[in-house]
Order: structure tokens, then sequence, then C-alpha cells
């Protein structure tokens, strides 16, 4: 090992420590509590601070003077759940869902601005949608990501989706910017689960719910889509565009909701606070 490597291994365990912290916290965090968590000099903390936001693992929130995790971490983070324990853990819980209510259900993740699907289980006689294990779709159309997404600090949501050229579409339906999806946001908060009615399938539905890690945010989303057309207008300009059509489905949304708890106790998670 080279002097400059050597002496590089310090600054890398310190800018490990700094991301250490934020991920223990819920949300944003200023310079000052970072540098004494993580026990390091102000001006290391903002040196690190640098380095890890030109990387992408930090964002700076100027309007709060606090720092995020930025969208390289979720990556990351996405990564590592994309590995065996998370599905082998989810796989039994899934196939139980499907045989419970006979439609298809998913487990997927947040990478970056997409939600990742990890499984997919399928009844005897499943019907044709777009989803499938390694689809991406964009998490703001999706029961999924729309279900962890309201379980991230709203500086977080906005690093993930900073500009309207963020927010594309598939179907004609769904948030056209940041205000629209934090609205939709809102009223899946006020719903309990989230739900997407023809925004990622024509005439099809699905309900969502996450399950969360030790910290209590969220890790993964379960969903259940099924066969539903909405002739409702549902362009996102309303808060509740996704229930206009009426339906929210509670009582496949308590299904999942349920398997959700199991998974999020399987990998010893934390539900967040109320």
């Amino acid at each position: 090992m080279t002097q400059e490597t050597h002496g590089n291994v310090p600054a890398l365990r310190r800018g490990l420590a700094l991301l250490g912290v934020l991920a223990r916290h819920a949300g944003p965090v200023s310079a000052a509590t970072l540098a004494r968590e993580a026990e390091l000099p102000r001006s290391s903390t903002y040196h690190l601070l640098t380095e890890l936001q030109t990387a992408g693992f930090v964002v700076h929130l100027p309007a709060e003077r606090r720092y995020a995790l930025g969208i390289a971490a979720f990556e990351l983070g996405s990564s590592y759940l994309r590995h065996d324990p998370l599905e082998r853990l989810a796989g039994p819980i899934l196939r139980r869902l499907v045989d419970e209510t006979g439609h298809t259900a998913h487990l997927g993740v947040l990478h970056g601005r997409e939600l990742v699907y990890l499984i997919k289980e399928r009844p005897p006689q499943p019907q044709t949608v777009v989803t499938d294990v390694g689809v991406r779709l964009p998490a703001h159309l999706t029961a999924s990501g729309r279900a962890m997404l309201m379980h991230l600090p709203k500086p977080q949501v906005r690093a993930l989706l900073p500009a309207a050229s963020a927010f594309v579409r598939r179907t004609g339906r769904g948030p056209r910017s940041l205000a629209e999806l934090r609205a939709t946001l809102a009223a899946h908060n006020r719903l309990g689960w989230a739900v997407e009615d023809g925004h990622v399938t024509a005439e099809f539905a699905s309900v969502a719910y996450p399950a969360f890690d030790h910290g209590g945010r969220p890790l993964a989303a379960i969903s259940l889509t099924f066969r539903h057309r909405c002739t409702g207008r549902g362009d996102g300009a309303d808060a509740a565009a996704d229930t206009e059509c009426g339906d929210t489905w509670p009582d496949l949304a308590g299904r999942v909701r349920r398997a959700a708890g199991e998974l999020t106790t399987r990998v010893g998670g934390l539900p967040p606070s109320p």
C-alpha cells in the first residue's frame, strides 16, 4: 500500500461515518450535528460533505442549511437489497398473498427515481401486465414507489425528483410535477396505503404498502395488481386523482399491509412512529 493510499483511508472512514449518521436520522441533518455525532472537526466535516455531494451520496439543502442522503446512496442501498436475503424472506409472503387474493403480487425497491421489481408472483391464470422481475418503472407512477416515497422526508423526495422532466407518464395519467406528487402522497397518507389506477398500465390498478428497516425507513414495498377500468379524468391535478373513481380497495390493502408488516418483522425492522 502506498503512502498516498494509506493516507486516504482515514478520510474514507470519516466519510463513511458521516453517511452512517445521515442514515440513522429520519430527515435532513445540519453540519454541526453531523460533526458532533461523527466526532469530527467542523472544517473536516464540510470538506467531506463537499466530496460526498460531488459523488452524489449527499445532497445539500441550502434553504434549510442541512444535508440528506443523495441518489447514489439510495442506489447503493437498493443494490444491496436486490441480493438474495430479502427475496428469500419475502417470497413465501408474496406466494401466500397470491393464494389468498388471486391477484399478482410484487416486491419492489427504489433505485434512484425508479421502482425496480425484485419478485413477481402470479396466480394460476395471470393477466398480462408490464411488470416483471428486473423491470424498472417511474416510482411516482407505481403504487409501490409511492408507498415508499410517502414515507421519505420531503427534501429527499425533492432530491430524487428535482425537475418537471422527471415526471414522465405512460398512459396520460399521473403527477406532472413535484407539487402534484406531494398532493398525491398526502392523499395516500390520509388513506393509509398507496393506490394507482391506470397510471402504469391502462385498465389495471394496484395497492401497495412498504416494509421498513430497523430505523423505520421504507425498505421495499409489497403490492397487488389487478384488472380495473377507471373512466375518471385522473390527470394528477387533483390531490385525490388516484381515488376519484371511488375505489380504494381497503380489503386488499389490509392484506397487503399485513404482508408488509410480516416482512418488516422478518428483516428486524420497525414501523415508523405514528
